[in-house]
Order: C-alpha cells, then sequence, then structure tokens
C-alpha cells in the first residue's frame, strides 16, 4: 500500500507531465491546482484526495482543511462560479462564515479571472466528488468565533488581483504572478506580525520574503542577501533547486521537500525560470550583509585530530561521514555545511529541527533518489544538540551565532508536540 505522500505524489504524475505550449482550459485547471499545491493541504493522509481533513496547528488551537470535491451535500458541489471566487478571493464561505487565513486568501485574492475560471471548472468537472463532512476546529470558544475574522480582513486583508507592473519584463511578472499568488510563497517565507498576518504581500513591503517560522522550521530568507538569502544563487541554480529539491550545495528540508514533490517540479522550465528571475530582483534584506568565505581551519584541526573545538566530538560522531571534515559534503547527494545559507540563518530552527527530526529529500522526475538524513534526537542531549549545531555555524568560515540548550529544549518541546498532533490525524 503506497503511503499518502506517495499516493499524492503518483497523482500529480498522472495529472500533470510536461505541459505541452497550447492547453485546453481543463489542461491549464490541473497546472494552477499543482502549482497551488491545493492537493497538500486539502487530503488528509489516507484520505481521498481533496476531501479535506488534514490537521493544521495554529497558536490558537488546531483546525481541519475543508472538503473541496463538487459533492453537494459536503463539499462545494453547490458553489457557484461567484461563491468560489468570494470564497478563494476573500475567505468567505458560500454560507457567509469566515475561512481561517490557514487558507492562504490573502495570497489567492491575486489570481486572474481567466485562472480563476480554470480552476473552479476543474474542481467542478474534474475532481471527483466525495462525500466526507467537515470537522470542526479544536480552537477553544470564544476563541473559535468567527466575526472576528471580518475584522482581520479589513485590517490584514486586500482582495485586489494581482496588477502588472508596466516597469518590468513579461517574464518578471509572470514570476510575481505565481509567487505572490498561487505558489503563495509568503505564507511561510514572510514573517507574521501581532495579528498572525504576513508582514508584507508583495515586494514593496521591507518584510516580504525575508524569512518566517513556523513550528520548529524557519523557512529561510528569499530576498537578495548575499550571506543567507539567494544573493549567491544564479538563476539556473534557483530553476534546478524548485526542480528537483537540491542545488550543487544545498538540499531542500521540511515542508519545501514536499512542495516541490507535489508542486514545483511539475512547473515548466519557463514558469520557474519567471518566478527565479523576480525573486532576484528582491532588495537584499541586509544590504551590508558580507558573502561568506571558505577557512581551512577547522578541517585542519579535524584531521589533525582536534576536537577541542565545541560540538567537534559530535560532528565527528555523527555528522562527518557523510557532511565530511571539511564541511563541503557530497555534490547533490549530502549537502554543503560551509557556506550554506540555511546553516547562516539568523533563526537557527530549522537546523536544530533537521538534527532531532531527520530529513529527507525530494522525489522527483530529476532526482528519484529521496535519501534520507536520519534523526538525532533520541541519542544526542539538548546540550549535544546544541553544541554540534554551534560547530556547524561557526566553522568553515561560517560565521552565525551560537545556539543554546535552552533553544532545542523549545523545539524538541514543539516536535513532540507536532508529532503527538500527527498521530492523532484521522485517517478517512
Amino acid at each position: 500500500m503506497l503511503n499518502w505522500k506517495t499516493q499524492l505524489s503518483t497523482l500529480c504524475l498522472l495529472v500533470l507531465t510536461e505541459p505541452c505550449l497550447a492547453v485546453s482550459a481543463t489542461d491549464l485547471g490541473q497546472q494552477l491546482v499543482i502549482a497551488g499545491d491545493c492537493i497538500a493541504c486539502h487530503t488528509a493522509p489516507g484520505g481521498k484526495f481533496f476531501a479535506g481533513g488534514l490537521k493544521m496547528s495554529t497558536p490558537i488551537g488546531a483546525i481541519y482543511s475543508t472538503n473541496i470535491t463538487p459533492d453537494k451535500s459536503t463539499g462545494i458541489g453547490d458553489y457557484t462560479y461567484d461563491d468560489f471566487v468570494k470564497a478563494v478571493r476573500k475567505g468567505v464561505a458560500k454560507d457567509g462564515h469566515n475561512l481561517y487565513p490557514a487558507m492562504p486568501y490573502t495570497s489567492f485574492s491575486k489570481i486572474s479571472d481567466a485562472d480563476m475560471k480554470a480552476l473552479y471548472d476543474y474542481f467542478m468537472q474534474k475532481v471527483p466528488a466525495v462525500s466526507q463532512r467537515n470537522r470542526s476546529s479544536d480552537i477553544p470558544w470564544p476563541l473559535s468565533i468567527r466575526w472576528p475574522l471580518a475584522i482581520w480582513n479589513l485590517i490584514y486583508h486586500d482582495s485586489k488581483t494581482f496588477q502588472i507592473d508596466p516597469q518590468q519584463s513579461s517574464q518578471w511578472n509572470r514570476g510575481a504572478y505565481l509567487v505572490q499568488g498561487l505558489a503563495h510563497c509568503g505564507t511561510c517565507h514572510t514573517p507574521r506580525g501581532i495579528g498572525f498576518q504576513e508582514k508584507a504581500l508583495d515586494q514593496y513591503g521591507p518584510a516580504y520574503l525575508t524569512g518566517g517560522t513556523l513550528e520548529g522550521w524557519h523557512a529561510p530568507d528569499l530576498t537578495s542577501n548575499i550571506n543567507n538569502g539567494l544573493g549567491r544563487w544564479s538563476v539556473a541554480q534557483l530553476v534546478e533547486f524548485l526542480k528537483t529539491g537540491r542545488s550543487e550545495q544545498s538540499a531542500a528540508f521540511g515542508s519545501m521537500t514536499d512542495v516541490i514533490e507535489h508542486s514545483t517540479q511539475y512547473l515548466t522550465t519557463q514558469d520557474l525560470t519567471s518566478i527565479a528571475i523576480y525573486l532576484k530582483s528582491l532588495k537584499s534584506s541586509s544590504p551590508n550583509a558580507i558573502a561568506p568565505t571558505y577557512n581551512e581551519a577547522t578541517r585542519i584541526a579535524l584531521t589533525k585530530g582536534d576536537i577541542s573545538q565545541r560540538g567537534a566530538q559530535e560532528y565527528m560522531d555523527n555528522c562527518s561521514a557523510c557532511h565530511r571534515i571539511d564541511g563541503q559534503g557530497y555534490t547533490k547527494t549530502f549537502p554543503s555545511l560551509a557556506q550554506n545559507t540555511a546553516v547562516l540563518s539568523d533563526d537557527p530552527s530549522s537546523l536544530i529541527s533537521v538534527v532531532l527530526r531527520g530529513s529527507k529529500m525530494a522525489v522527483t522526475h530529476d532526482a528519484v533518489t529521496g535519501l534520507r538524513m536520519p534523526d538525532f534526537g533520541w541519542r544526542l542531549t539538548d546540550q549535544q544538540v546544541a553544541n554540534v549545531v554551534t560547530f556547524i555555524r561557526q566553522s568553515w568560515g561560517n560565521k552565525a551565532s551560537p545556539v543554546t540548550s535552552e533553544e532545542v529544549k523549545k523545539l524538541r518541546d514543539i516536535d513532540s508536540t507536532v508529532e503527538r498532533k500527527q498521530s492523532d490525524n484521522p485517517s478517512h
């Protein structure tokens, strides 16, 4: 029996191979659904496609994704096109209740009328209807009251569609449309404000795509920050990463692995190039940042058997076989840790979580081996994890802040909570 993530990948393979230049409205709808990664949130483990039920944690309690199949009693089968648009762009369901902004309507509002119609046609005509009732949230009363979301929308939501910038190229505009809209990159990569809103929704806001942290993972800076952003990445490297989940030095981790497996690998090279061009145009979140340079001191010390540096012993015992004593790893197999943008992030959450939980590479058409890094949380104490992460962040020329055992403990506790919630996630 295939696991649910494999099933999702299989479905994507079936519904979208390399798109041809001329496509029907239905084919376009399939492409848009995959670009929006709709299936990932609206399909529960072991559940029917698009029938909802996926448990998602929020700071005030868990919510469950909804049934978006064309079933008339439990799904969206009774939605008119206008009802559909109101839900997707404004976050308001057919019966008038407000949707939680975990559904990224703040990004989907930018979807064009033509694409919105193609999406509607696809869901109504091509998605099998599934009778499965939506599950109520676990948010306690009175926080579960929905009407305050209307106020949230007034303060934080702009329902205008994407506006073309005539000063930019058509390729740049295409990339901006995808990143800001269907791909909803800001949902993870933009920091959140006091109302748990994205601090910016496009390049005009200085916080846009400067990195965001959720449930123990830090989605990295996507601006031209030359230290821990995309400043040292080329357009070609970005396209390769979005297509395969890896580059010469790095590899996807956390939820980005799923995004690549179920979404970006199926986008055309032209669209991926447009996305890369747009991202490369974003001003650096830290204009005065300095590009890291490799330093031989750590490699020389380890070669001599000198493990006096904090975390060196833990690194040699647990990491060096794959990532090597020079921190360079093996190209497109085991990521380099030297000058790796994720390693150099101001927020070390992802690096800590990778050590605690392990990680796996994306499985794609162009990279069929989904290599796994084992988890070390079971064998390393909080202090040992802090030691090895600090060692990685301060070796081979890396210059990032040290990590404390308290930071590790906090993320270990989050990991335990997430695992319990995932085990409670019902199958349908």
